[in-house]
């Protein structure tokens, strides 16, 4: 006879939910979600179940593990509220089940966890907000993991989507045979509809065939032009730019002071309109900037998009534009240095993927409970276990 799987009712939280925060029904999702994760042993002699082992390693992680030995360490040390039954998993056993789980089927059960989450969030948008400021705009970027290496000894590499509203890493998809710009397709396809979506990306990501896959789709793109599409640049610069009116924003902050100013055109009946699929409109940025007493620094940008007038102002642009980078403060640095991601010992096969998985699942259960200092949530993980059980219970 199989040994029995360890429970799952001591990794969820038993107590009614805290005042403002979510009932259990809407704290077991996770859960739910990581039961459609196919098993990849054999019953016969399983001591621990999968959605066990996933949400001890999630656990973990939010406290700041990032290698095997320290998730088995944590699962040791952990409270009974949210151990298992039994004897805790050990360091092989979490590198021998999450090395071999379905990667594939992991970030689809997440994904369908997050953007779950992400849809009863916009419900509760404020009152005031306007279609057009609450339209779903997610970045697209590519990361990679310098520790890990795949059969063939090379690094490998993600591209995922991040909501810029809500900060939330959304999904994510390896990057097969070094082509990133494939991988922006297969990551967008994961999502379940991208309707009214507005998606940006680097200039990388400037492609024709990326711009009609939208538009197939029923979404929007804001991409950065800039050398790799030599003849769309030159006529986006050769635009009627000193008649066009614009706007000015100023910032100051972290030693130095900024200003942008943006100007946007109308690209009907112009020769940049027929260089790119649906786009309707050019951006130009002018970035201004000077960090103390030193020389001012210059840098000119363009930009072209599918919405048009009626869809969205300069100063709207502007942000959305200047809010793509998001990603890499919120995510690919967080990442690196909060969560050590860069200086992991995970290294072979598909584990360094599903440990970035449990890292943007870790960072979203952060934001989704108010915390906007990732580290200050993995302090907090670490030096009060009970706060992960709040986290997905609110969560």
């Amino acid at each position: 006879m199989p040994a029995s799987a360890s429970s799952l009712s001591g990794l969820l939280p038993t107590s009614p939910a805290a005042p403002g925060s979510l009932s259990a029904v809407e704290s077991i999702r996770l859960v739910q979600a990581l039961r459609t994760v196919p098993d990849p042993r054999r019953r016969r002699g399983r001591r621990h179940g999968l959605q066990s082992v996933l949400l001890l390693a999630l656990q973990a992680v939010m406290a700041g593990a990032s290698s095997w030995v320290a998730i088995a360490q944590w699962a040791a040390t952990a409270p009974q509220a949210l151990g298992v039954c039994g004897a805790p998993p050990s360091a092989a056993t979490f590198r021998r089940v999450l090395a071999a789980v379905d990667i594939a089927a992991v970030e689809a059960a997440l994904t369908v966890w997050v953007t779950g989450c992400r849809a009863r969030a916009q419900a509760a948008r404020p009152s005031g907000m306007t279609v057009t400021e609450g339209r779903t705009v997610v970045a697209v970027d590519g990361k990679t993991l310098r520790g890990s290496k795949d059969v063939g000894g090379q690094q490998a590499k993600l591209v995922c989507v991040y909501d810029h509203a809500h900060q939330l890493v959304l999904t994510q998809t390896a990057v097969a045979g070094g082509d990133e710009v494939a991988a922006f397709t297969a990551a967008l396809a994961t999502l379940p509809d991208l309707r009214n979506v507005l998606v940006t990306a680097d200039a990388l990501h400037c492609q024709r065939t990326h711009a009609n896959f939208l538009a197939a789709r029923g979404g929007h793109y804001l991409f950065t032009v800039k050398s790799n599409q030599p003849l769309l640049r030159q006529a986006l610069r050769r635009l009627p730019w000193a008649q066009a009116p614009g706007t000015r924003r100023r910032g100051r902050g972290h030693g130095r002071t900024e200003s942008r100013s943006i100007k946007v055109i109308d690209l009907e009946g112009t020769t940049a309109q027929a260089l790119f699929p649906h786009a309707r409109r050019a951006i130009k940025v002018i970035r201004r900037r000077r960090v103390g007493a030193g020389r001012p620094s210059v840098e000119i940008v363009y930009a072209i998009t599918s919405l048009d007038h009626r869809a969205a102002d300069p100063r709207l642009l502007a942000a959305w534009l200047q809010g793509h980078w998001a990603i890499e403060n919120s995510v690919h640095h967080v990442r690196d240095v909060t969560q050590r991601e860069d200086v992991s010992r995970i290294r072979l096969g598909t584990a360094p993927e599903l440990m970035a998985a449990l890292r943007n699942t870790a960072a979203n259960i952060a934001r989704l409970t108010g915390h906007a200092n990732i580290a200050a949530a993995q302090r907090d993980a670490a030096w009060n276990p009970t706060a992960i059980t709040d986290a997905l219970r609110a969560a």
